[in-house]
Parts: C-alpha cells; structure tokens; sequence
C-alpha cells in the first residue's frame, strides 16, 4: 500500500494535536510536519513532495482557503472546519472532503481513504497515461467528494458549463464534475468521442441521427456541431455512409 506524506496546519493547538494522533493510527499516512500557521508550512512545501495536507480553514494570519489558492502545485487537500458554510469554498479549490469539527477517528479516516483512492488513481494513470486515453473503458469522476466509475460506453454526451462539465449517460441520471472541456477530451479515446463545439463532446457511438449538422438523440436533445468542427464530423459521417 502506498504510504501519503502529510503535512497538518490548525491555529489550535489542541486540534492539531488531536489530527496528529489520527495520522498516527492510519498505517498509509506519515506525518511530515504540524504547524499552527498556514504561513509557516510553505518552507517544507518548496523542499518536499507533499501527498496530502489536513488545514484548517479559519485561521487569523492566512485562512486555509486563500492559502490553498496560492500554491502552484496543490497536493491533496482535506480541509478541517467549525464551519458547514465552506463545503462549497471547498469543492472549488478541489478538497478531497472536509472534515466538520468535532470529527471523530471514523471519520477522519473515511475522508483519509478517499484521499489515498485518489492518490492512486491519479498516480496509476501518470504511470500509464496512454493505455488509460486509448484503451480503458471507464474512468474515474470526483463528484460531491465521491469517486464515481464511469463506463465510457454509457456515456452518451459530455456537456461544458464554465468550470464544470455535465456527464449524460444513457439511463442514468447526470455527473457533474469541476473539470475542464480540455482535459477531459485529451482523456477520451477519439475513436469513440468527438469534440463537436465548445460545449459538447459526444459519443459517436450513441449518434442515431443528423439532420443539418445537428445531432438527436434518443431523448430529442438536439446538440449544434459547430463551424469550427464541421469539417472533422463531416470526415466521420463520410466514413460511415452508405446509400
């Protein structure tokens, strides 16, 4: 099992002594170092790879959040709080989960295990970036602080809404999911997912019908295949015409 170097930044002492503890009894954490002020943890974040960092949000020098957005490279991130308010906060700088305080061992670990999911699927798709894009018939989405498998053959179209995208799948309700239109069209494979305007990828598989180069579906959603991207879909349709 891979072990997470963490670091734990809370202005309370007691606190943090208490989220110290809690590493101490999860065998896949090491603690790298504690620290009352966000502040004082940027020195080992520009020495060390850190796997995973617990901060406080609410802290009077730098709170957590506006911290986190400072960071070039963001290790994985569970934030601790006395505040519901700052889930939301949280999702937007892409937290693992956060942690209501007072939280208990189940519950930290809970949150820890996600972290170490993640941990190692972001880490197994480095090592094997292009089986993942051409092969692999599903992929993972962070959703509401979960990790949902999506089968790729379910998904019927992709939709860009600014800084999320909506993942439709056939029979099932939406994902959505705070990832860019980019990244996730450099994941799929272009055998079977096509970029046919700003807003939408589509899996060409679940095409049925085109009428004046807009796509129907099933459920008479009708999607615009842009001017930027006529000429590529028009390359698919003369592939696959037959009359």
């Amino acid at each position: 099992m891979n072990k997470l170097k963490c670091i734990a930044i809370d202005d309370e002492p007691l606190a943090l002594k208490q989220i110290m503890a809690y590493i101490e009894d999860v065998p896949y954490l090491e603690l790298a170092g504690q620290y009352t002020s966000a502040v004082k943890a940027y020195d080992l974040l520009e020495e060390e790879t850190i796997d995973l960092m617990f901060v406080d949000i609410n802290m009077p020098d730098l709170n957590g959040l506006d911290f986190v957005k400072t960071l070039s490279q963001k290790p994985l991130l569970i934030f601790t709080t006395a505040y519901s308010e700052y889930a939301v906060e949280g999702f937007k700088v892409n937290a693992i989960d956060y942690l209501l305080k007072p939280f208990s061992f189940a519950e930290f670990s809970g949150a820890a295990q996600k972290a170490l999911a993640q941990f190692e699927l972001v880490n197994g798709y480095k090592k094997n970036d292009e089986q993942f894009a051409s092969d692999d018939d599903y992929l993972f989405i962070k959703s509401e602080y979960k990790l949902i498998r999506i089968n790729l053959n379910d998904i019927q179209y992709i939709e860009g809404m600014k800084e999320y995208v909506r993942i439709h799948q056939v029979n099932q309700k939406p994902v959505m999911t705070l990832l860019s239109m980019k990244a996730l069209e450099e994941k799929l494979p272009e055998s079977k997912f096509m970029r046919i305007h700003r807003s939408f990828i589509v899996n060409l598989e679940k095409v049925r019908m085109v009428e004046r180069f807009r796509i129907i579906f099933d459920d008479k959603k009708i999607i615009p295949v842009s001017d930027n991207y006529k000429e590529k879909f028009q390359d698919f349709l003369d592939q696959n015409f037959m009359g």
